[in-house]
């Protein structure tokens, strides 16, 4: 465990990014060319999110530009772009000013030429952002290769970052032909997550919390993040992807990493990469074994006031392919400040009363004889919600009515709302040229790493595809 003093050289502060903020950007002028704009990704989350940026910004000049494969009339994708900005409740000024200057221009991604065309339209500083399938970053970036492109032209490009760890080291190595690092976002928008972001002041803005935050205080940490959702038309994706690799190869071993890593000297992107990258090379299955990794799908039952058929039996579901609907791994950190505690991961969809939270489980304290500890046991628990960022920390404290007797209480912490969605807030550090909230490539590497001993053990069928009724919380002994 390293040992943080007060004496640590202090960076200068306009050498420190920071967490991006859209009401910091400078002026600029700044085209977005989407490869994939017909998708439901751009229309559903990436179109609102720089229509949120702009909104904050106010002085940026953003210019969007739709690029797929399938010709679309520019007005039709004007009154799509419009859409999609008036349903996320953009301003009126914004909505003018991007739906006046958008437009349409049909692009085979994979083609040289009409690559070297699309971005001859940007009239701003080019953007180009990949909202394809893996399978199609790679195109990509060989097309680009072959062509010269502006020295200020940075890519966005969207996860899943490869397939497997073979597909991500390939695809990293294609893009570094391409461009360096430091103009490369891979987008991973769980990252501008509020509780995430809020993870770091409440790791390293706390000296009581940060010198009990080792393996001598914590029996076990828990990452979870369920929905009561099913598939909402999202089975062609869904049914080839499931929760490990939607969830928990990406999104919650970030979330892994940041509540695991060692206090950065900065909040820049080196310093806090390194640190991810550190602690996840660290970050291995459960006494390496797969059989620890877990996985389930729903069946019939009611979320709610709804009724979810199996999954097996939904639109676009291809049941011989046994997708999880719900993922659970067990690992551990090989750090001095983590060594024997265990991380639970686990996301699932069509969970009743899902929970959504890092939950930080103390050690118990032995309580002296004469007072009775709730339970048996008096442990204190760290709740951070993920949807939200509220703080719950229960303690144990002396009953007023029973001074014999220990009871627990809740103390809660609300930051308030988010003033960006998480998607906006990463997309304010891609138009900032902000690396923070990106996905280094190392990194990316390491989190499928992690999980691909579970993907070949599942593949090959040793691992149980257990069942549970949708709007329960699971298999019961999970």
């Amino acid at each position: 465990m390293s040992d943080q003093s007060d004496t640590t050289t202090q960076p200068d502060p306009d050498t420190v990014p920071g967490i991006p903020d859209a009401e910091s950007l400078e002026p600029t002028k700044r085209t977005i060319a989407i490869l994939g704009a017909n998708g439901d990704l751009a229309k559903r989350l990436l179109i609102p999110g720089l229509g949120e940026v702009v909104d904050a910004a106010r002085d940026i000049s953003l210019q969007i530009i739709g690029a797929a494969r399938t010709p679309q009339p520019n007005e039709e994708w004007r009154a799509t772009v419009r859409a999609s900005l008036e349903d996320a409740g953009i301003g009126d000024r914004t909505v003018e000013a991007l739906v006046s200057t958008t437009e349409f221009i049909p692009t085979d991604a994979s083609d040289p030429d009409e690559l070297r065309a699309l971005l001859d339209a940007c009239t701003g500083s080019p953007i180009l952002y990949i909202a394809l399938p893996p399978s199609a970053g790679r195109k990509v970036a060989e097309a680009l290769a072959q062509i010269d492109l502006p020295d200020d032209l940075l890519i966005a490009i969207e996860k899943p970052f490869g397939d497997d760890l073979a597909d991500a080291q390939a695809l990293n190595a294609a893009l570094a032909e391409v461009v360096p690092e430091e103009r490369l976002w891979r987008i991973d928008h769980f990252l501008g997550n509020a509780t995430v972001l809020g993870m770091l002041g409440l790791r390293f803005g706390n000296r009581l919390l940060e010198a009990g935050w080792n393996a001598d205080q914590i029996e076990k940490v828990e990452i979870l993040y369920d929905e009561e959702l099913g598939l909402e038309g999202r089975a062609a994706f869904y049914d080839q992807t499931g929760a490990l690799r939607d969830m928990l190869q990406s999104h919650l071993l970030m979330v892994l990493a940041l509540t695991a890593m060692e206090r950065p000297d900065a909040v820049t992107p080196t310093d806090v990469h390194d640190r991810i990258a550190e602690v996840l090379g660290a970050v291995r299955l459960w006494k390496d074994d797969p059989s620890t990794a877990r996985r389930a799908r729903y069946t019939e039952g009611r979320v709610g006031d709804r009724l979810f058929p199996s999954y097996v039996d939904e639109p676009d579901v291809d049941a011989s392919r046994e997708t999880e609907t719900l993922a659970q791994l067990l690992l551990q950190v090989d750090t001095p400040r983590w060594q024997g505690v265990p991380f639970v991961l686990r996301s699932g969809k069509g969970i009743g009363e899902p929970r959504r939270e890092v939950a930080v489980h103390f050690r118990s304290s032995a309580a002296p004889t004469g007072l009775d500890a709730p339970d048996g046991h008096a442990d204190t628990v760290l709740r951070m919600s993920l949807k939200g960022g509220a703080v719950h920390l229960d303690l144990i404290v002396t009953g007023a009515d029973d001074v014999d007797g220990l009871r627990r209480v809740e103390l809660e912490a609300d930051p308030g709302a988010a003033t960006l969605s998480a998607y906006a807030q990463v997309l304010a550090g891609l138009l900032q040229e902000n690396t923070l909230l990106s996905v280094r490539g190392d990194i990316a590497e390491q989190c499928w790493r992690i999980v691909t001993p579970v993907v070949t053990a599942w593949a090959a069928g040793e691992t149980p595809l257990e069942e549970y009724e949708a709007g329960s919380a699971g298999p019961s002994d999970w």
